[in-house]
């Protein structure tokens, strides 16, 4: 199985399976002479784990990392990073059931078109079990990158049919982890949750939407042909499980947009040349200018859930499927520390790739 590492010079592999013994990561390219916080890493780590709301998976993992190699004395050596996090709440016998059939729109068929098998107790690596090892690498870039002016913010915009309309820029940014959903809007917040109540009555599950900008991010980052830097946040993004869209600056409504309308007027502004507007969401001909990267990520909804679907045994026959087990009802407010956190990734490689950050 390939395609397990992400990044050029700040580059994260991951291993494990949702029901195996750990998920973990290595981390090469880390610079050296880094202090780790252990409770700022386990602080954002705490903001993916399952079990923080009744629409969450109820599994329960304390999601605490073990760090195997690179680390002296808290002290990062610039060698390869290597680090566990621990399975201790499997309830593997959830999944007997599943053994012999296929879960719709799950990866259990193109896993077992390509492999020859499938890991059917909780999805093996396509499991969003993983991404707690992203969340440990983003944390490790934020303690670099603090250093810098640079900040990260994710937030839950959309839920169902339920869009949070405000621009990010007039986002509260510490209300986002004081609401349970991460949604920094107490009245959309309650809006949302009262459709997740409805969905997960009726044993079903939602999509929506995580908005992440990145501020005082320097001009020049990205390389302008197939290194861009939407072309790297995109594939970051569309890395993340059950992500299906991705779009930065006006996005999808620029098709619409004339050219004099979407054009980012040139100013100055004491002295300096500056923008009138930031429809290009900070990135231009694949490079960072200065100005406010912002971008969305779309989430499907989540594919396993209790109401009965029509599927096939694995020998062809038709079958009906009720899936059983802990299930989030939605994937969007755990996938927020996971945007922020591959966001993190993409500018510490970029950043390095430029000799920007002292390695």
């Amino acid at each position: 199985m390939a395609g397990n590492t992400f990044g050029q010079v700040f580059r994260l592999t991951t291993f494990g399976e949702s029901h195996g013994v750990a998920v973990g990561g290595v981390i090469d390219g880390c610079p050296s002479g880094l202090k780790i916080d252990g409770k700022f890493i386990a602080k954002e780590l705490s903001r993916r784990k399952p079990g923080n709301s009744e629409f969450a998976s109820a599994r329960k993992e304390d999601d605490k990392v073990e760090f195997l190699s690179g680390i002296y004395k808290g002290i990062t050596t610039g060698a390869p990073v290597a680090f566990i996090i621990k399975n201790k709440d499997q309830h593997s016998s959830d999944y007997d059931e599943l053994k012999n059939v296929l879960r719709p729109s799950h990866a259990d068929y193109a896993y077992l078109q390509k492999f020859g098998i499938r890991d059917y107790e909780g999805g093996g690596r396509a499991s969003a079990r993983e991404t707690a090892a992203r969340v440990v690498a983003g944390a490790i870039a934020k303690l670099y990158l603090a250093k810098t002016k640079i900040k990260f913010c994710a937030y839950t915009s959309q839920i169902g049919d339920v869009i949070l309309k405000k621009s990010y820029s007039d986002v509260d940014i510490p209300s986002i982890d004081a609401d349970m959903l991460y949604c920094p809007d107490k009245r959309v917040s309650a809006q949302m949750q009262k459709l997740l109540k409805q969905v997960k009555a009726e044993g079903g599950s939602t999509g929506g939407m995580v908005t992440c900008f990145i501020q005082s991010l320097p001009a020049g980052l990205g390389e302008p042909v197939f290194d861009k830097l939407q072309a790297d946040l995109a594939k970051a993004m569309l890395s993340i499980p059950a992500a299906k869209g991705f779009e930065y600056g006006e996005g999808f409504a620029a098709a619409a947009m004339k050219g004099s309308e979407h054009n980012d007027a040139f100013i100055s502004k004491k002295g300096k040349i500056a923008f009138a507007s930031n429809h290009s969401g900070g990135i231009q001909g694949g490079i960072s200018n200065g100005e406010d990267v912002f971008f969305k990520v779309a989430f499907k909804p989540v594919s396993s859930i209790a109401k009965t679907q029509s599927t096939v045994t694995l020998d062809g026959k038709a079958a009906k499927i009720s899936i059983k087990g802990r299930h989030d009802v939605c994937l969007v407010p755990r996938a927020v520390p996971v945007v922020e956190a591959m966001a993190a990734i993409v500018v510490m490689d970029h950043l390095l790739r430029n000799n920007i950050l002292s390695r």
